[in-house]
């Protein structure tokens, strides 16, 4: 896709949504953390049904740690790898406390290497709490980069890689967002909305209806 083509495709992704943001429901760094590292296979609505009773009663790494194991398990039943999730929650909070003085790291490498947190997450937080330049490419980006041509790849990681190439900087910040709910709402996987496409004269999708 040509450099001016790009511009023009975040240009018209920009006006729909001039400030996008994520949908899951936080008011704290570490809530957050919690909010993505439950999102996995997960819903972000599903998500936030589970968080709202959990964050009331635990909602720092303190508080989850005394909730416990089974306790835990009971506020997020309803999500998929519940019992994984939640071992993986408990580990972090105590990797937290113990590494971290409480509170949410600010690197990648440090991110990383709590329990349950993989690149996509990392970049998720780096991005939205620390207003860093990263992509995270989940089902709905790794989608909407193959499909539209904008950065074809066969792994996330290709796509990543792709998308931090041609994004142009102007556009970064909010770059994730946008390409996310451009794939959960337009973009979809079965019966796309291209009749509602802001970005349908740039896509490059050789299926695309030609007339509406």
């Amino acid at each position: 896709m040509h450099k001016s083509t790009v511009f023009q495709l975040f240009e018209h992704l920009q006006s729909a949504s001039p400030e996008p943001e994520t949908e899951l429901n936080y008011t704290t760094p570490f809530e957050l953390l919690v909010a993505v590292m439950l999102s996995a296979q997960s819903t972000d609505i599903g998500v936030n049904k589970a968080t709202a009773r959990l964050f009331p009663v635990a909602n720092t790494p303190q508080a989850i740690l005394y909730l416990g194991e089974e306790q835990l398990k009971s506020y997020i039943s309803t999500l998929g790898l519940y019992n994984s999730k939640a071992r993986h929650l408990l580990a972090t909070c105590q990797m937290i406390i113990e590494r971290h003085n409480g509170e949410v790291p600010n690197g990648r490498k440090e991110l990383e290497a709590l329990p349950g947190v993989g690149r996509k997450t990392a970049n998720v937080l780096l991005n939205i709490l620390f207003d860093e330049p990263t992509i995270a490419v989940d089902t709905h980006i790794f989608r909407v980069g193959n499909r539209t041509g904008l950065a074809p790849g066969k792994t996330p990681l290709e796509v990543e890689k792709g998308l931090m190439k041609v994004v142009p900087e102007k556009f970064m910040q909010y770059a994730h967002h946008w390409l996310i709910l451009h794939g959960r709402y337009i973009c979809r996987a079965r019966k796309p909305q291209c009749h509602l496409c802001p970005i349908e004269q740039e896509c490059e999708w050789p299926e695309k209806p030609t007339a509406y």
